[in-house]
């Protein structure tokens, strides 16, 4: 086929990214061209974030690289000096600013960068009024409430402590520690505690400390400086980090005047610190003292109560039942001799009654009895048989009877 024939046969290629196939692909300079065509038609914005890098060039172009403040992004941009040289403070590195630019790409390397226009520092007044929107809005969430937050272990086992590398805030907290507790033990991080780092580097710190079963508590520590420098400390990024901690954190921030949202987010805050060197450990000499005088207070109090119970004691023998044990059974002992005594004479007159009522029926009965009768004279006669003779009609003449009198019986016979 002629080469004119085959160029004819070549399709061309597709028109949208959804059309492409792995048999009809786009080619890398048309990918770059499109994105280059897309982005040139984005219109210039303000966007804010924090200087890393600032570099001065030979010339009037400057470039520097902003950082998104709470994440780990960032963008080139590329700014005239004439532009930086009319801001009203020298722009140094973590500066947080805006700037108007406009996206470009550059296709032959493949990277987008922006192109500055104008660049202003965010000014004081208003972070401080983005910080307390912030605070508001942690607050209401329930981030700052007093019942999420933890107490402090009384003696903890290791003290975790997240620090500026060398600074005079480890020394303070790491000396102050073992002056009062000779025995603290230390899981230090040293990390960069300003400038645009300061964020990730902080809370990577913490959540390592957290992770560590023999850390059961955590100092976010750092000296004083302005409110700028102070900055990351109420980032949401850090704050959230630390509510969400195992550990109980100390938040030892600037001054007592500065007050960064760590401070409300922590579980105690310092003042500086050296304060939170006193907060996390106990004070040796202040628990020996307190230990000596709590063995004087027992001591004393288990003397007292020695003295107490020996005097009721001797008051309880001093009692006549105690000086006499018998003294308390006397009582009864004359009340029980005075019933036995109630009840021997009672026993006695009713024998005595019974027996005169038995003399009375013994006489009566001799009075009653037959013996008696013969006594007097009389006799009982009897036939032979032993039939009482009670007529003389039942007897019979020559009949031999038998005669009972009172001492004894003889024999008769009837005459006539």
């Amino acid at each position: 086929m002629p080469p004119a024939e085959a160029a004819e046969a070549v399709e061309p290629l597709p028109e949208r990214a959804a059309q492409t196939t792995a048999e009809r692909p786009w080619p890398v300079r048309l990918l770059s061209m499109k994105i280059a065509d897309y982005v040139d038609k984005m219109s210039q914005l303000w966007v804010e974030g924090q200087v890393v890098e600032l570099s001065r060039r030979s010339g009037t172009l400057c470039f520097l690289t902003l950082r998104d403040a709470d994440v780990d992004m960032s963008l080139t941009v590329t700014i005239s000096a004439y532009a930086l040289d009319a801001m009203p403070i020298p722009l140094r590195s973590g500066q947080r600013v805006v700037v108007q630019a406009k996206p470009t790409y550059w296709p032959k390397r493949g990277t987008l960068q922006l192109e500055g226009r104008q660049i202003r520092p965010v000014g004081e007044g208003e972070l401080l009024a983005r910080v307390e929107h912030l605070k508001r809005v942690l607050a209401s969430e329930g981030v700052f409430d007093p019942d999420r937050k933890r107490r402090l272990p009384f003696l903890p086992h290791t003290v975790g402590l997240i620090c500026g590398r060398g600074s005079a805030a480890q020394r303070d907290v790491v000396d102050n520690a073992r002056r009062r507790w000779p025995a603290v033990r230390f899981e230090i991080r040293e990390v960069p505690v300003q400038g645009s780092d300061a964020v990730l580097a902080v809370t990577a710190a913490l959540a390592e400390l957290d992770a560590l079963a023999h850390v059961e508590v955590v100092v976010i520590a750092r000296g004083g400086g302005s409110f700028e420098d102070l900055l990351p400390f109420s980032n949401e990024a850090m704050v959230r980090a630390v509510a969400a901690a195992r550990t109980p954190v100390v938040s030892a921030i600037g001054h007592e005047v500065d007050t960064p949202l760590l401070d409300f987010v922590a579980d105690v805050r310092a003042s500086t610190p050296t304060d939170a060197a006193k907060r996390i450990v106990p004070d040796v000499a202040a628990e020996r003292a307190g230990l000596t005088e709590a063995r004087l207070r027992v001591g004393r109090a288990v003397a007292g109560r020695i003295a107490e119970q020996r005097r009721r004691l001797e008051m309880l023998r001093s009692r006549p039942v105690l000086h006499d044990p018998a003294a308390m059974l006397a009582p009864h002992r004359a009340y029980l001799e005075a019933l036995q005594a109630r009840a021997d004479r009672s026993l006695l007159a009713r024998t005595r009654r019974a027996a005169d009522e038995v003399g009375h029926l013994r006489a009566r009965v001799r009075a009653l009895s037959p013996l008696s009768t013969l006594q007097r004279g009389y006799a009982v006669v009897e036939h032979a048989d032993g039939r009482l003779v009670t007529g003389r009609d039942q007897i019979e003449a020559g009949e031999l009877l038998r005669v009972r009198v009172a001492d004894g019986d003889f024999g008769a016979r009837v005459v006539g």
